[in-house]
């Protein structure tokens, strides 16, 4: 695999994305509570640009008349025709076989996968988009 550096660490903050793109493929990187996570930037449902779409929350499970909110800036809704997106795994709500292309990261010598857990250290200059 390829390293490619595709921007700098404090370039992205906290709850913050980029659509970079590497060997003609563009990615969205996102930071999630101090994690990287990299999505293809196309909707599985209809090609859509997903990653331009609106970081959000999404309503939760809840009693008749009931309207519960949360998940707030771990969902990814595609702008075209509103698919919601788990940024953690890449899931869609409603049918988790449906999911977003992971892309893989690293941050100077350490790799990541974004489905796998764990924590990077943001100790180096650059993140690395694994091609």
């Amino acid at each position: 695999m390829e390293r490619y550096p595709v921007l700098r660490i404090d370039e992205l903050p906290e709850f913050g994305h980029k659509i970079v793109e590497a060997k003609g493929i563009q990615y969205g990187i996102y930071r999630i509570n101090g994690q990287y996570y990299a999505w293809r930037n196309v909707c599985p449902h209809a090609g859509a640009p997903v990653c331009v779409g609106k970081v959000c929350g999404t309503r939760l499970p809840s009693l008749v008349y009931e309207y519960k909110y949360g998940r707030e800036n771990e969902i990814l809704r595609c702008p075209w025709h509103g698919w919601e997106f788990d940024l953690l795994t890449g899931e869609h709500l409603v049918d988790p076989e449906t999911r977003l292309r992971k892309g893989k990261l690293a941050i100077g010598d350490q790799e990541h996968e974004n489905l796998e857990p764990g924590h990077i250290e943001a100790d180096r200059e650059y993140i690395y988009l694994l091609i």
